[in-house]
C-alpha cells in the first residue's frame, strides 16, 4: 500500500520524466488565484494555445487527493493543446491537511472561477470539459455528477456562476466506495485503501457516519439521465482502483439514459506508458465530439458494447 501511496503522489509526473519546455504554440500564466481559504491561495495555471478554439479543459492536479503545482507536466496537456483547447490545471487544496469533502467544493470553485472569467481567457462558458486521473478521475466525475447553478446573491460574483461542466473523459476512477471491487465492500479508507484513510477524514471512525460519507463522496449515487457525456479509460489489471469501479458507473449512467462509454486497457494497472500520448488523444476525441460538435470514428470507444 506504501508503494501505491508514492505512485499516487507523483501518477501524474511520475511516467514521464521531468524537461525543460521549449514549446512555443502556447502560453502558459503559472499560480493564477482562483480562491483562498485559512489565509491560502488556491491556484490554477492557464495553458493558452496560439489558435484557440474556444473551449476551456480542467485538468484535476490530483493524485490521492494529494495535489501539487510541481507536478504539472505541459507533456500531458500536448493532445488538447494541439487542438486549439485552453487548458486549466487545478491545484485543489491537498493532502494531508484537507479531506475529500473540503477538496470537492475547491474544484466546484475553480469552475465557477474559471467561467466567470471565460471572455477573458476566450473560451465559451457553456463549453468546458474537465480530466483526471484516480484521484483526479474522481473528482471529474464529482463535478460532472454534482455541478449546479450558483448562488444568485451571493457578494462574491464568482460564487453565483455554475460549476457544471458539459463534458467529462477521465482515468481510472474510484465511483462507489461503499460497493469497492465487488457488492458491499467497504472502501472508506479501508481494505485496498487503507493507506489513504486520512483523505477521507475522522467521520471514517464513526460507524453510521461512514456509510453516509461513502455516499457522499460516491459519484455513482449521483448520476442522472442529464449528466454531461462521460468517457472513461481504465486498466482491467488496476490493483488499486477495480476496473468494476468503472464497469458499475458506465451501466449505470446507461440505465439512466446518459451518455457514457468504457474504455479498457487490456492488462494496464493504475496508469502505463501510453497514458500522455495516446489515451489523451482519445478524451481529446471526446471532447471534439461533444464539446465542438465534431464527427469522431474513434475505434477506442466505438468498438466498445
Amino acid at each position: 500500500m506504501k508503494k501505491f501511496l508514492i505512485v499516487a503522489l507523483v501518477l501524474l509526473s511520475a511516467i514521464i520524466p521531468a524537461h525543460s519546455q521549449t514549446n512555443a504554440d502556447y502560453q502558459r500564466t503559472e499560480d493564477v488565484i482562483y480562491g483562498r481559504k485559512f489565509g491560502m491561495a488556491l491556484t490554477m495555471d492557464v495553458f493558452q494555445p496560439k489558435q484557440p478554439n474556444g473551449v476551456g479543459i480542467i485538468f484535476v492536479m490530483s493524485g490521492g487527493w494529494f495535489s501539487a503545482h510541481e507536478a504539472i507536466s505541459p507533456k500531458f496537456l500536448r493532445a488538447f493543446l494541439e487542438r486549439g483547447y485552453t487548458v486549466f490545471a487545478v491545484v485543489h487544496g491537498s493532502q494531508p491537511k484537507f479531506v475529500i469533502t473540503e477538496i470537492i467544493p475547491d474544484m466546484q470553485r475553480s469552475v465557477r472561477f474559471i467561467r466567470h472569467n471565460a471572455a477573458k481567457y476566450g473560451i465559451d462558458p457553456n463549453r468546458i470539459g474537465i480530466t483526471g486521473g484516480s484521484a483526479g478521475g474522481h473528482l471529474s466525475l464529482m463535478i460532472g455528477t454534482q455541478g449546479g447553478p450558483g448562488d444568485p446573491k451571493a457578494k462574491d460574483p464568482v460564487e453565483s456562476e455554475s460549476s457544471a461542466v458539459q463534458c467529462v473523459a477521465c482515468f481510472f476512477p474510484p465511483t462507489d466506495f461503499l460497493n469497492y471491487g465487488k457488492p458491499g465492500e467497504d472502501g472508506i479508507g479501508v481494505g485496498i485503501l487503507k493507506g489513504f484513510k486520512a483523505a477521507f477524514g475522522p467521520r471514517v471512525d464513526d460507524p453510521e457516519d461512514r456509510k453516509k460519507l461513502g455516499r457522499e463522496i460516491s459519484p455513482i449515487y449521483y448520476i442522472t439521465s442529464n449528466m454531461p457525456p462521460t468517457l472513461i479509460i481504465h486498466g482491467n489489471a488496476d490493483p488499486l482502483v477495480p476496473i468494476q469501479q468503472s464497469e458499475s458507473f458506465i451501466a449505470k449512467a446507461r440505465e439512466a439514459g446518459a451518455t457514457a462509454k468504457l474504455v479498457v486497457k487490456e492488462g494496464k494497472g493504475h496508469g502505463w506508458p501510453e497514458w500522455p500520448t495516446v489515451d489523451m488523444k482519445t478524451c481529446a476525441d471526446w471532447f471534439d465530439q461533444y464539446l465542438r460538435n465534431l464527427k469522431s470514428a474513434n475505434p477506442a470507444w466505438d468498438k466498445q458494447p
